[in-house]
C-alpha cells in the first residue's frame, strides 16, 4: 500500500480509539474516478485472495455499463462497491471495505447507494455472488431483502469454494 494511505489509516484509527464515537465514523460516498484506482487495487489486495489490478479498475471507470462508488474517510478511499447494468438487471461485481473500517456502516451505506442507483435506472433486479462461508456478508445482503437463489459450484479460488447467488427483486419501478 502507498505509505501515505497507511499513514492516513493509522492516524484515523488513533483518532477513533481516542474518541467517544465508538463505531461511528465520518465518511462520504461518491463515484469512483481514475485517481482512486491505485488505492482500490491496494485495497483489493487486502480484501480478496484474487484481487483486481489497477488496470481493471481503470477499465471499469471507462465501462459504460459500470457504476462504481467509493467510500472515503478524509478523501482517502477505504471501501468501494460496483455493479454492471445489463439491460434491466444489475450485477454487483464487488464490495470491499478496509478491515480497519468494517462494522462501521460503510458497507450498508454503499449497498444502499447501489440499490438507489438500481431503482433510478429502472432495474428489475440486483444480483451477486458471495462466498458460502461469508455469513456476515450474506446477513448484510439479507437485511436489504436479497434472497439466496442457489449456488455456483467452485466459483471462488484460493481457497476453492462455492458461491451463494443472492438476488433482490426490485420489480417494475
Amino acid at each position: 500500500m502507498p505509505r501515505s494511505f497507511l499513514r492516513h489509516l493509522k492516524n484515523v484509527l488513533t483518532k477513533l480509539k481516542n474518541s467517544d464515537m465508538g463505531n461511528m465514523i465520518d465518511f462520504s460516498i461518491r463515484e469512483i474516478n481514475k485517481r482512486d484506482t491505485k488505492y482500490l487495487a491496494e485495497l483489493d489486495k487486502v480484501c480478496f485472495a484474487v484481487p483486481w489490478s489497477e488496470q481493471s479498475f481503470i477499465d471499469e471507470t471507462e465501462n459504460e455499463m459500470a457504476y462504481y462508488y467509493v467510500a472515503t474517510v478524509e478523501e482517502i478511499p477505504v471501501g468501494y462497491i460496483g455493479f454492471w447494468k445489463v439491460i434491466d438487471e444489475g450485477h454487483i461485481t464487488n464490495i470491499a471495505v478496509s478491515p480497519e473500517y468494517r462494522r462501521k456502516g460503510l458497507a450498508s451505506a454503499m449497498l444502499e447507494k447501489v440499490i438507489k442507483a438500481a431503482y433510478d435506472n429502472n432495474l428489475y433486479l440486483l444480483t451477486l455472488e458471495v462466498r458460502k462461508s461469508n455469513l456476515a456478508a450474506q446477513s448484510l445482503y439479507a437485511k436489504y431483502g436479497f434472497e439466496s437463489l442457489g449456488e455456483r459450484k467452485n466459483y471462488y479460488h484460493l481457497p476453492t469454494e462455492n458461491a451463494v447467488i443472492m438476488t433482490l427483486i426490485l420489480g417494475d419501478n
